[in-house]
């Protein structure tokens, strides 16, 4: 199984483009930056070419809030620029942008230069866990994050999370929190840390009830992603084995031990074509080992194209040995997003899938189909919503689980897959 922590990876913070590097380094994110004027000139015309292009290529721009509104506040930014600094002027985009209210659509930090603090945390069951870190910072493995700077931790991610980019919902806003809450610049830009590259954290240790105050230093985001090596927790399901044939580490089968299931990881989307080659050797499986159950694992999936995902529907449906009535399941947490959601939600309508886990990231109806530009002087990439798909007529935020199971930290600490038990126990006694 995939460690957890491969779950919290950033799915749009960690891309470097480096067409656009050399251009935003030139106005974002330097040790200098926050003492130097900005280009007023330039930024204005940024944010003009920002409005314009958002309301000729979104397909709703104003869905959430009103074109008064977001003109109101587009003066106000530009109004301010003599007083701000460039990443001031950045977090106040951000900040609008999120008002839009799709997942889609973001001010991204894509090809920017960002240095991250040397951890990971992830929100379980209300407390923000490490559950990453380099190996000099082994021990914090585990420990509950409580203070940045002093500051109490849920302070702070109250601010990170008005200016965490692609949120949807609840669920991708605690996961887009943790991710954009370790970026330096972003913190000092919103006056949450006293220095720009470095911060005291302070972290508790719920066993010995220990309270831990270390200074941390943050790492470019290159060497962070390349050069930097890890320690994490690993989960394990002991009755499946990846095998050592897969072509794709995202996409694969095994029959479950002791059950007459298969278990189909899908993290990420491959091509059509490898899709079809995929759903063939699956269906030569089924039927040649008359699978009775099988789950497909969503969790962890950003998207795609959802129209690869029914590929997969179609192979399956045409296993005559799966018990169609109560033989499908499919596993979704918080980092279910995009073309993983709708194709969560199509597998329960074409597929009567059972599904089991967190409800996802993003939603079944709503804004999707990702587009892009470029700000002209900046070179800051926009990115906003092209579509609008309904894959239920009951609006949700998220597709909603039919057993609503969420990672259980005793569990997790020890390297157990909860969501994963709770299925294999249901085919075992079926």
């Amino acid at each position: 199984m995939t460690s957890k922590a491969s779950c919290l990876r950033s799915s749009c913070i960690n891309i470097i483009n480096s067409r656009f590097l050399i251009i935003a380094s030139c106005f974002l994110i330097t040790s200098s930056t926050f003492s130097q004027s900005i280009v007023i000139e330039s930024w204005t015309k940024d944010i003009d070419f920002y409005k314009t292009n958002l309301e000729q290529n979104h397909i709703d721009l104003y869905n959430t809030i009103s074109k008064v509104d977001f003109e109101k506040e587009i003066q106000q930014i530009k109004s301010t620029l003599t007083k701000k600094s460039e990443v001031e002027v950045i977090i106040d985009l951000m900040r609008l942008t999120r008002k839009i209210g799709d997942g889609h659509t973001a001010f991204s930090l894509r090809g920017v230069e960002t240095h991250l603090f040397p951890i990971e945390i992830y929100n379980v069951n209300g407390q923000w866990r490490v559950v990453k870190t380099t190996n000099n910072h082994k021990n914090l493995l585990g420990k509950i994050l409580t203070k940045i700077d002093g500051k109490a931790i849920n302070k702070i991610t109250k601010e990170v999370s008005k200016v965490a980019q692609y949120v949807e919902n609840e669920q991708s806003e605690i996961i887009r929190t943790g991710e954009y809450l370790m970026i330096s610049e972003l913190l000092f830009g919103l006056k949450l840390t006293n220095n720009e590259f470095n911060a005291a954290f302070t972290f508790l240790d719920d066993i010995t009830g220990k309270k831990t105050t270390l200074s941390l230093n943050v790492i470019n985001n290159n060497d962070y992603y390349a050069n930097t090596e890890f320690v994490t927790y690993q989960t394990s399901i002991p009755e499946i084995q990846k095998p050592i044939d897969s072509k794709h580490d995202y996409l694969w089968f095994s029959p479950i031990k002791n059950t007459t299931g298969i278990y189909i990881k899908f993290e990420s989307y491959p091509s059509f074509e490898d899709m079809e080659k995929f759903g063939e050797s699956v269906l030569k499986f089924i039927n040649e080992n008359q699978i009775k159950q099988v789950v497909i694992d969503l969790r962890n999936n950003s998207g795609g194209d959802f129209f690869v995902g029914t590929f997969l529907a179609y192979y399956l449906n045409l296993a005559d040995s799966i018990d169609w009535k109560t033989g499908i399941y499919v596993l979704t947490d918080k980092v279910t997003f995009s073309a993983a959601t709708s194709n969560a939600s199509q597998f329960r309508q074409i597929l009567n899938a059972k599904i089991v886990g967190e409800s996802t990231g993003s939603n079944p109806t709503g804004y999707q189909d990702m587009g892009q530009f470029t700000l002209p002087n900046s070179g800051m990439v926009m990115t906003f919503s092209k579509r609008f798909f309904r894959f239920q007529d009951h609006i949700t935020q998220g597709v909603q689980p039919d057993v609503l199971i969420e990672y259980d930290w005793k569990s997790f600490s020890k390297g157990i897959d909860n969501m994963m038990q709770w299925v294999i126990n249901d085919i075992q006694n079926k």
